[in-house]
């Protein structure tokens, strides 16, 4: 039985229905004493951890065997150059967002070119989404010499093998399709851009560092997965206790990576199978159902693949850098809402060069690389 007059429920009743809505925070309202309140917008540093916490997931693993494979100096700038970029693409989207009032990144997709706009978007996610639960999976299951500072070019197989590390390096930034969430969080939407400058500045360093150290300390023997690195003697006092403690720390924290990624897969995935459907917040049993297919797909592809370089490689050079550059310049190009300027689009088509040559470049000799391998075999 309710409490207090008709009117007060009927409110409470309203407020309730308002929350489940998609475009709000999963934890919009707190109950206090003295009543039922709203949520007043997430904080600066809360959104800095959500955000760094979506870009820096199993990715990280693999970027030492791309310093590795492009020399120390040009494989940091690498990482530097993609963070610039990335923080380019995801202004353009959020900037779209706002002049539009959009929500979500599928919507803004579904406004510049339509429903297969919106499919082809939601398709990107899902595939890279999977393939980032994939590598989670495999992660949780596994004397210092002069490093090498520019990479070994012998002939010009050797040039087209450096750009398999671009597909790695640009999964290892993909967090666009958490933007939005965050966003709608805000109160201050003006935040926005100190946010992702701060998060990839943030992220940009951990992935320097991890790079630089796990290179410097491993050298030509680093493994596509560094953290298999750690099941060996290190050659230091209480290896096996440092081994324990590195495999430990990145295990607790891609558990709290797997939930937040695993919320925007959810969601795309039924957005793209059941479009006209109501929200999957209200219907349990389809819920229910996405969640375990999910968990099983990932699950049993964690199985099978042999290695989380081979995940990225293929992902990295498709999905992902739909998603993270070719999406949100194609928006530009189009502008739904008459905001880019001339050197936004002189961006934007760069970008799209950029992304589609490094990445063809990078499935070619990757396929190549396999003919090779079965010619040995």
């Amino acid at each position: 039985m309710g409490v207090g007059n008709g009117s007060a429920d009927v409110n409470q009743q309203t407020a309730r229905n308002e929350i489940r809505d998609e475009t709000t925070p999963l934890l919009p309202v707190k109950v206090e004493e003295e009543g039922f309140h709203e949520f007043n917008g997430a904080s600066f540093s809360g959104a800095v951890f959500n955000l760094s916490t979506t870009i820096v997931g199993a990715g990280i693993m693999a970027l030492p065997a791309s310093i590795k494979m492009l020399g120390l100096i040009p494989g940091l700038l690498m990482i530097i150059f993609v963070a610039l970029l990335t923080e380019a693409s995801i202004d353009m989207l959020i900037r779209c967002s706002h002049q539009g009032k959009i929500t979500s990144y599928g919507w803004l997709m579904g406004e510049a070119y339509g429903q297969w706009g919106r499919i082809a978007l939601q398709a990107s996610v899902v595939f890279v989404v999977i393939t980032a639960g994939i590598a989670i999976i495999k992660v949780i299951n596994g004397t210092v010499a002069m490093p090498k500072l520019f990479p070994e070019i012998d002939d010009l197989s050797s040039v087209w093998k450096l750009f398999t590390a671009v597909p790695v390096l640009v999964t290892a930034y993909i967090c666009h399709y958490n933007v939005h969430s965050i966003d709608n969080e805000l109160e201050d939407k003006t935040q926005t851009k100190p946010i992702v400058r701060t998060s990839l500045a943030l992220c940009s360093s951990v992935y320097i560092a991890t790079s630089f150290f796990a290179y410097l300390l491993f050298g030509d023997g680093t493994l596509d997965d560094v953290l298999a690195n750690f099941d060996s003697n290190l050659g230091i006092p209480f290896s096996s206790v440092f081994n324990d403690v590195v495999r430990v720390s990145y295990a607790a924290h891609v558990m709290l990576v797997f939930p937040i990624v695993f919320f925007a897969l959810r969601l795309n995935l039924d957005g793209l199978l059941f479009p006209t459907s109501r929200h999957i917040s209200y219907d349990n049993k389809r819920f229910t159902i996405i969640t375990i297919s999910l968990l099983v797909v990932i699950y049993t592809a964690a199985i099978f693949i042999p290695s989380i370089w081979d995940a990225f490689q293929f992902t990295g050079a498709t999905a992902a850098v739909l998603i993270g550059f070719i999406f949100p310049a194609m928006v530009i190009l189009r502008d739904p809402y008459g905001i880019a300027t001339k050197r936004d689009k002189i961006l934007a088509v760069t970008m799209i060069v950029l992304a589609v040559v490094s990445n063809s470049v990078a499935l070619y000799s990757d396929a190549m690389n396999i003919f090779r391998r079965k010619e040995v075999a």
